[in-house]
């Protein structure tokens, strides 16, 4: 070593301490670090072979980021077109379900457009219950006068199940079965002649107990019947997979997606691959590899799914049976139904069938359907190599190692460049194998265990060597609320005692009729309601940017526009008191505080807000060992004032006329006035009505209007003409503000005593 300790190149000298540290492994803290490097990797390798959910969710949420800046080509006019059941053909034809004589006529006139093939993502396992032999069957039960020739009329129409089979037999038509783990005997017929090579994939696939399938006399005359199921393993409500195969342990079923492409190429059956078939090492356990349908080669993962590339869902893939069904528009439709896989479904909102996807838009069920028919005639497919697993778990161990050793020889600052590298490198890789070869290789996984590695071998050194170093934010946690630290950390200054001058608008929050609450429950049931309220409560401030000052008992004191600046604070606060109202009454609604369940008299919990704006002062207000950061001024004065007149002009939300000004586009409905102590004028008072969208509707603008007809009456002295009008408020009024009429109407039955004894008189 002393050779090297004079005139040696720098990498020879970081080489030389690096050795010496290497001798220094099996003694003192780096003994422990190796430690702990060890036990980290094990516990991560673990973690990854064993794959907990929260590690598939992470990996697949990668891959979603993937797809969302990289969706699938749209392709060059697929032929894949949906016949939307919309909101459009609801409104045209009534609401779902249909009779099947419409369903017949729609499955005509694709035919006769020209379709190549139709798919229903529907489910027929009830007969019609439009159909004749329904009504006939509740005509018969009746003492109707004219019951037999009714009857007789009904016999001679036909059964509207059978006329919608006899349009299927006319036009190639797919229909779909639900496979479920509920056992019963329902098994859907097999339309698919299955040809496999390796694995049988009756062997491999996991069996269902059960299935929703059509009507036998349907599913007789169905040129293919697949099944509408998606992947039981995808998390968190997105659609990744969809599975191509099915088995009830002894047939397999084909998906819709799969039945509609083979149908319409005019195939009798499909090809399926699995491990062991010539080509392919025998290795492990038995395994899906791909299918073949017609002259399409689509791959499978182990179990027989596929994943699912999405493009963005487009409008010209839709078009509404609505328009279908038009006979004006025969040409158009038949431009755009020729020749084309046709899948019917629907998008109508009031049905529920619609879909999370990994590109972040919410599709109809069966556009996941007919994105998969797309991608499989586009060929472009996503991938998770079988491979994929153990390379990741071998990246684990490696980066994992190397950080690990980087740290010990080179020192934390290095190896931190070094985990930085890392990160980049397996993103890069990972996304390059994405956007060159669509394969789904996880970059987190190996980079957050490199990191943790890292961070488990560099805290053993750090603690070992410098046990007196704490945090900035342990140092001031003792002094300062963990809310407040976490803004206050962005901006030390903060931290000095004293004050500025800013403009805010502050909100007061009480309960109503707190004191019989609180004398009706316990004290542990007491704390356990202020905690369901307030939480939500505070949340929705804090959501629309809001800095809560203080809690007092059932009270929120909150301002806006400090310590951050919000330009838009007075609309922020009054969002914020529209949320608390709409949180309160879901509550009620699902009886969240157990009072309706107790029997309470009045189970109903109400709250009032009042909102100011103005300025006043705002900053860390206390002692140099305890403080807090609050607002102090006239405006915080005149907000709690608003608050407490809320219950005398019975509305749960009353804002300044500062607030009102400076939110104009709100549903505002002045109040009144009250006087100030020390104010020369009385404040105008509104109560908050609603938001943006109910203040452009037309009942509001008329509810505006009748209003303000009755202040001018009330103004007037008028209480007939306000009684009037107050009747018409009513009828438009939305429930929140129906207390501010019933102040209204205390007022004008006041000027009715008032004037009745002068009429009296005057009659005399």
């Amino acid at each position: 070593m002393r050779l090297l300790s004079r005139g040696t190149h720098p990498l020879l000298g970081r080489a030389a301490r690096g050795w010496v540290r290497l001798r220094r492994l099996f003694r003192g803290k780096y003994m422990r670090a190796v430690l702990a490097a060890l036990a980290t990797l094990i516990a991560l390798t673990a973690l990854r072979t064993y794959e907990p959910r929260i590690v598939t969710e992470t990996k697949e949420r990668a891959f979603d980021a993937y797809q969302r800046l990289a969706p699938r080509p749209p392709g060059n006019d697929l032929p894949v077109r949906i016949v939307d059941i919309d909101d459009a053909s609801l409104a045209a034809f009534g609401q779902w379900p249909w009779p099947r004589t419409r369903l017949a006529a729609l499955t005509k006139r694709l035919g006769e457009l020209g379709a190549g093939v139709i798919a229903y993502d529907i489910i027929f396992s009830e007969p019609d219950r439009t159909t004749p032999e329904r009504l006939i069957a509740d005509l018969s039960a009746s003492d109707l006068p004219d019951r037999d020739r009714a009857v007789a009329l009904l016999k001679s129409l036909p059964d509207h199940d059978t006329s919608f089979a006899d349009a299927m037999q006319q036009t190639p038509t797919v229909l779909g079965f639900a496979a479920s783990q509920r056992p019963n005997d329902t098994r859907p017929s097999v339309k698919t002649g299955l040809a496999f090579v390796g694995v049988a994939p009756a062997n491999v696939l996991p069996p269902f107990r059960g299935a929703v399938s059509n009507l036998p006399q349907l599913d007789a005359v169905a040129a293919g019947i697949g099944a509408i199921n998606l992947s039981a393993s995808d998390r968190g409500g997105v659609v990744r997979r969809l599975p191509m195969l099915m088995s009830d342990g002894a047939r397999v079923y084909p998906s819709l997606a799969v039945e509609a492409l083979r149908v319409a190429q005019g195939q009798k059956g499909v090809i399926i691959r699995g491990t062991g078939a010539s080509g392919d090492d025998d290795v492990g356990d038995a395994a899906l590899v791909d299918m073949r349908i017609g002259q399409f080669k689509l791959p499978l993962t182990h179990d027989g799914e596929a994943w699912l590339y999405f493009n963005r869902d487009r409008a010209d893939r839709y078009v509404s049976a609505k328009d279908v069904l038009d006979p004006a528009q025969t040409e158009q439709m038949r431009d755009r139904l020729e020749g084309t896989i046709v899948l019917i479904g629907t998008s109508a909102s009031g049905l529920g069938d619609v879909r999370a996807t990994p590109i972040g838009q919410v599709m109809p069920g069966v556009a996941i359907q007919a994105q998969m028919i797309e991608q499989i005639v586009s060929q472009e497919f996503l991938e998770r190599p079988d491979w994929a697993n153990g390379f990741e778990i071998v990246m684990t161990l490696l980066l994992g190692s190397l950080v690990a050793a980087l740290v010990l020889i080179a020192g934390a600052r290095f190896s931190l460049v070094a985990c930085a590298l890392v990160f980049v490198g397996a993103i890069g890789g990972s996304w390059i194998a994405f956007s060159h070869f669509r394969l789904l290789i996880d970059p987190v996984y190996p980079s957050l265990a490199t990191l943790l590695t890292y961070i488990a071998v560099e805290r053993v050194l750090h603690t070992a060597s410098d046990r007196e170093k704490k945090f900035v934010r342990q140092a001031f946690g003792q002094y300062l609320a963990p809310d407040l630290l976490a803004q206050l950390e962005r901006t030390p200054d903060g931290l000095r005692l004293g004050g500025e001058q800013r403009e805010l608008s502050v909100m007061f929050m009480d309960v109503r009729g707190f004191t019989p609450i609180s004398e009706a429950l316990s004290a542990t049931e007491l704390v356990d309601f202020i905690n369901t309220l307030l939480s939500p409560l505070s949340d929705a401030i804090q959501d629309e940017l809001g800095t809560i000052d203080k809690y007092i008992g059932d009270s929120i004191m909150a301002f806006w526009n400090a310590p951050v600046d919000v330009p838009d604070h007075a609309l922020r606060a009054c969002h914020a008191a529209l949320k608390m109202r709409s949180i309160v009454e879901q509550l009620n609604d699902s009886d969240a505080f157990g009072f309706a369940a107790r029997g309470f008299a009045d189970p109903v919990v109400r709250i009032g807000i009042g909102l100011n704006t103005g300025t006043a002062c705002v900053g860390n207000m206390g002692s140099s060992r305890r403080f807090n950061y609050s607002a102090m001024g006239d405006v915080v004065n005149v907000a709690a004032r608003i608050e407490s007149a809320s219950k005398e002009f019975g509305t749960d939300l009353l804002v300044s006329e500062e607030v009102a000004r400076a939110a104009p586009k709100l549903a505002l409905l002045e109040a009144g006035e009250i006087r100030l102590k020390g104010k020369s004028h009385p404040a105008r008072l509104f109560a908050l009505a609603g938001d943006e969208a109910f203040a452009a509707s037309d009942t509001f603008t008329e509810l505006q209007r009748l209003h303000r007809d009755l202040l001018d009456a009330l103004a007037a002295g008028d209480g007939a003409r306000a009684q009037t009008t107050l009747a018409a408020c009513r009828a438009l009024a939305p429930a929140a503000v129906t207390g501010l009429y019933d102040h209204f109407a205390r007022r004008a039955a006041a000027l009715a005593d008032v004037t009745r004894p002068v009429l009296d008189r005057a009659g005399g």
